[in-house]
């Protein structure tokens, strides 16, 4: 099964993360199947937040893939 789930990145206290399509049994840190986008918590405008191929997540979405509840939480404040 397929999840669409957070990869950490970035050093100690600032953290960065890339929004990837992975097999659910895989590593948290492990490898991907693609890169759909990054998310950087810690950006001072929203719009440097968060940065998501929107059609490549509709299509894993299509496919089956289930998003982890953090990475559904930021697509429906993109949506917004």
């Amino acid at each position: 099964m397929v999840t669409i789930r957070l990869m950490r990145q970035g050093a100690k206290k600032a953290p960065q993360y890339m929004i990837v399509a992975v097999n659910k049994r895989g590593k948290r840190d492990g490898g991907y199947l693609e890169k759909l986008g990054y998310y950087f918590p810690k950006a001072k405008t929203k719009a440097e937040k968060l940065k998501i191929n929107a059609e490549a997540v509709h299509s894993w979405l299509k496919k089956g893939a289930q998003p982890s509840q953090t990475v559904s939480e930021l697509i429906v404040d993109l949506a917004k």
